[in-house]
């Protein structure tokens, strides 16, 4: 139905995953990706791409109900490569700089955006419940959207894999989660990608967060709260489907070892 609708010829196999349908096609003979989206998570980050017209993020090429065609980036470089090719600095300041294309003010009303309060409503009951770190968790998020600062539109999912290459027009971001809120919260995820050794690696931690607040103008204790709620919000949602937290956990110590607030 969409490929007839937009003229699409397939260009790749399907890839599927829990929130969605993709498949390559070429669009007027343009590569393009069919996203049909499975979750309501999905339509709304299809909607804020949209309302950022390609301006830091893949270009919206038409929309039908719960279908997306966007533009699908074919450059040849990869952040997660760059991170195993001694780059990982930079790779940093490179989506730094996409954030702040994303977070910039623009004319117009955002579409519907999740605020982080709603975000992180699974936080506080697993807090009472496992206690710990988790406790320590609900306790800098409390604090933090009590007293908010530089509330912007937020991807919510900005990492080395979500990212990517779309050669001459540089480097956009996908898959937005559609978040609304302090912009310091958009900087957590760098911290603990692109993958769980990386992460851990001796000195990473600590040597990225410093890459971090210099690139993004951050204040270093408000990043380090924001890193170790988001650490404990994203094991909660692990203990939650009964899937190993171990990442989440270690990630919380390191926040808490670099400053115990």
């Amino acid at each position: 139905m969409h490929l007839a609708r937009w003229d699409l010829v397939p260009d790749g196999e399907p890839i599927e995953t829990p929130s969605s349908l993709l498949l390559p096609v070429r669009h007027n003979g343009v590569p393009a990706m069919l996203k049909i989206a499975r979750e309501e998570e999905e339509g709304r980050g299809g909607a804020l791409m949209a309302w950022w017209k390609g301006d830091g993020a893949a270009q919206i090429l038409a929309r039908h109900g719960e279908a997306l065609l966007l533009e699908r980036a074919t450059g040849s470089r990869s952040l997660a490569a760059m991170v195993a090719d001694g780059q990982d600095d930079e790779a940093s300041r490179i989506l730094c700089s996409v954030a702040a294309r994303l977070h910039a003010p623009r004319a117009g009303q955002p579409p519907e955006l999740v605020p982080l309060p709603r975000w992180f409503e699974a936080l506080a009951p697993a807090a009472r419940t496992h206690g710990g770190l988790l406790a320590q968790a609900d306790s800098a998020a409390q604090a933090l959207m009590a007293d908010p600062h530089d509330v912007v539109v937020l991807h919510g999912d900005i990492h080395h894999g979500n990212v990517l290459d779309a050669g001459e027009r540089g480097w956009v971001a996908i898959d937005p989660k559609g978040l609304f809120g302090e912009r310091t919260f958009d900087f957590v995820n760098i911290l603990r990608n692109p993958d769980a050794a990386t992460t851990l690696a001796p000195g990473r931690f600590d040597r990225q967060l410093e890459v971090l607040v210099a690139a993004a103008s951050l204040d270093r204790r408000r990043l380090l709260q924001w890193a170790l709620a988001f650490a404990g919000l994203s094991a909660a949602w692990h203990l939650a489907d009964g899937t190993a937290a171990d990442l989440d956990l270690a990630v919380a110590a390191l926040s808490l070892r670099q400053s115990p607030f």
